[in-house]
């Protein structure tokens, strides 16, 4: 008799305990086979709405949709057994009111399996946090430069680089800490401002251009990379897979037109004799 061993997630509870203790390693990721890739390499994956310009070339996360967001979550859910996935709720999918971002996270997480989602914003949106954390959807809160606001902010520009910004940041972070959020992304912050926020909140701050002091950091899969040929300033990049994907692409397109593709003679040989 065959003896299954199930591969247990990491939970909520376990990031949140993380606070001020071994760094919690997030990647995004929006497929099934990256997924079964970083599952066992990482603490957190994240179902960003980065999918829209990752995925699908668009300027801005704005139009990305619930539906484009449980698809990938999906996929996601399927390739991977040990990280902990938490999916973004996408712009006007939550910020009305907490009664129609209860009812569109309920369907994110149904749909997904995913263990948690995540929203932009602070004090604007921690009563929100406050209400969907109180009924059984853990959240992941996201401060600083938030995408979702890139009309408002007038593109992605670093946050709290002026010292005057940095109370309004600040109570942000207590805000949705105070709410119940188990975490909070710190993204494109004041690396002095993330340091200081995560040494005032009871809940690990994830650094993404902000600050190595954070309780973990984050960055889009394909930026570190190197799939992106635009990649923000502050990620590290630790491959550049572009570059070797056009090579191999050039010598298989070389090879179908020099019809010295592999296997070719199995194939012809198929269809003569099927």
């Amino acid at each position: 008799m065959s003896v299954q061993v199930q591969t247990k997630r990491v939970t909520v509870p376990e990031i949140r305990a993380r606070k001020g203790r071994e760094p919690v390693v997030c990647l995004t990721c929006y497929h099934a086979h990256t997924a079964r890739l970083l599952d066992s390499n990482v603490d957190l994956m994240l179902v960003g709405d980065s999918l829209g310009n990752v995925m699908h070339g668009l300027e801005s996360p704005i139009p990305v949709t619930l539906d484009m967001m449980i698809v990938a979550g999906k996929a996601v859910m399927r390739g991977s057994h040990h990280a902990l996935v938490v999916v973004d709720m996408p712009f006007g999918t939550y910020e009305e009111s907490p009664q129609i971002a209860f009812r569109n996270a309920v369907q994110v997480m149904k749909e997904t399996g995913c263990q948690a989602v995540k929203l932009e914003g602070g004090t604007r949106i921690a009563e929100t946090v406050h209400y969907l954390s109180e009924r059984g959807i853990p959240v992941m809160s996201h401060i600083g430069l938030t995408p979702q606001m890139f009309n408002v902010m007038g593109g992605f520009k670093t946050q709290g680089r002026i010292e005057a910004e940095w109370p309004a940041i600040e109570a942000d972070a207590k805000a949705v800490a105070e709410a119940g959020a188990f975490s909070v992304v710190l993204e494109g912050m004041a690396e002095a401002l993330a340091t200081k926020i995560t040494r005032q909140i009871a809940i690990p701050t994830i650094g993404i251009g902000a600050s190595a002091e954070c309780d973990g950091q984050i960055l889009v899969m394909e930026d570190m990379l190197g799939l992106n040929p635009n990649p923000p300033k502050f990620v590290r990049q630790y491959a550049n897979l572009g570059p070797d994907i056009e090579k191999a692409v050039k010598a298989y397109a070389a090879d179908v037109r020099a019809r010295a593709f592999p296997g070719k003679e199995n194939v012809y040989t198929m269809k003569k004799t099927g």
